[in-house]
């Protein structure tokens, strides 16, 4: 088994933390019958390979002041805020799966997409939040956007499905990861996001992603916190966009994160699995009322609790939300194209090992999907040429 490592902090964990009651090995027991009835080849002898959420742990509540800078800076500078109304409005027909800690069902920019929920940890619909993470991760995805409070989810009208496969220690192993995707995928979700991340994979989680993509499902998940820790692959990410790709082809998207100039997060993996990258250091967001996450003080008078965090858990999020916009704007793609449209549109001139295609431009791949006919890119090569037109270093 492996052992899973606190986010950032860096601090080794018991494997037995996250799996040794006998509570958590029946609902390991229900998971994989489930994973059977799917048709997913489970192996007899289930070894499960832990999974952590992927934030760094210093919620950064900086001086916001600044002219020009909104609290929710990483909204403007995706370009979300050049997305037509329509298309915003539009995405009510996509539905974003996040599989994550579960989510504070009353703050408000969760409560008003009345989500569906489901807890492959309990099998019941109680998702409570107390480690907080799903809950930031979800309003970034999938916020309301037209409530008038707190902040903007990067996927406009969008459906939101919240799967609770994180336990509150913030592990979760790949047979409830596998779970949890069956589920989404089985009650209508387009997109998954995924802000977790290990060393490790398994034939397991190998298989129930293949089995997602096969199914016409985009996958997008965080590509890591441990630049400066060894700057090791994490998965599920480098299954989507495979090592040694170099960003070409793929199944899913491994999103990096950048910090508000621009330039790539310190904390935030390189390599030739990383696709693109979105704002993920100091990212404005709502939290859950039942987590102890630092509180931003605000302005303005506003319902729910809100802050800052870190990490490429919530650069994921907002290419999630950002794929729903791409689908609304064109209902013709298919999953692959759709992470071909964000990659060629993000922003960077060749392919990278520091931010991959670039820097995630919403309005850019709106525009895009808008203008490229689904049937004219259903003989492209997914590996971002046109606009990238010289070849990666």
């Amino acid at each position: 088994m492996l052992c899973a490592v606190a986010a950032f902090a860096l601090l080794t964990a018991p494997c037995a933390t996250a799996s040794s009651s006998p509570a958590r090995h029946a609902v390991a027991a229900a998971s994989v019958a489930e994973l059977r009835q799917a048709g997913i080849d489970v192996p007899l002898v289930v070894r499960p390979v832990l999974r952590r959420e992927l934030t760094v742990d210093e919620p950064a509540l900086e001086q916001t002041y600044q002219p020009g800078v909104a609290w929710e800076w990483q909204w403007d500078a995706a370009r979300v805020n050049q997305v037509p109304d329509s298309v915003l409005r539009a995405a009510a027909s996509v539905k974003i799966a996040v599989i994550d800690s579960g989510a504070d069902l009353g703050a408000p920019d969760v409560a008003d997409k009345r989500p569906t929920t489901w807890s492959v940890l309990s099998h019941s619909s109680r998702v409570r939040d107390t480690l907080g993470h799903g809950t930031f991760v979800s309003s970034l995805a999938a916020g309301s956007v037209e409530n008038g409070v707190g902040i903007s989810g990067f996927g406009g009208d969008a459906q939101l499905l919240v799967v609770q496969a994180i336990d509150s220690d913030g592990y979760v192993t790949d047979v409830d990861e596998a779970a949890a995707i069956v589920y989404a995928v089985k009650h209508g979700a387009k997109i998954v996001n995924l802000s977790i991340g290990g060393s490790e994979t398994s034939a397991l989680e190998r298989r129930t992603i293949r089995w997602a993509a096969r199914r016409g499902v985009l996958v997008v998940a965080a590509a890591g916190n441990e630049h400066d820790a060894g700057n090791h692959p994490e998965y599920p990410a480098a299954l989507l966009q495979p090592l040694g790709s170099n960003g070409r082809g793929g199944i899913g998207l491994a999103v990096g994160a950048t910090a508000m100039n621009g330039t790539r997060a310190y904390f935030s993996n390189t390599g030739s699995y990383l696709s693109l990258a979105a704002p993920g250091y100091n990212v404005f967001a709502a939290e859950s009322a039942d987590a102890a996450w630092p509180r931003a003080q605000l302005p303005w008078v506003s319902p729910g609790v809100y802050g800052w965090a870190s990490g490429t858990s919530f650069a994921s999020p907002e290419v999630a939300g950002a794929a729903a916009l791409v689908w609304a704007a064109n209902p013709k793609l298919t999953a692959q194209q759709v992470a071909w449209v964000l990659k060629e549109s993000a922003d960077g001139d060749r392919w990278n090992r520091e931010l991959g295609w670039g820097r995630l431009d919403a309005a850019a791949a709106v525009r895009l999907a808008t203008q490229t006919q689904g049937a004219a890119l259903r003989d492209a090569r997914y590996d971002p040429r046109p606009i990238h037109s010289s070849p990666p270093s």
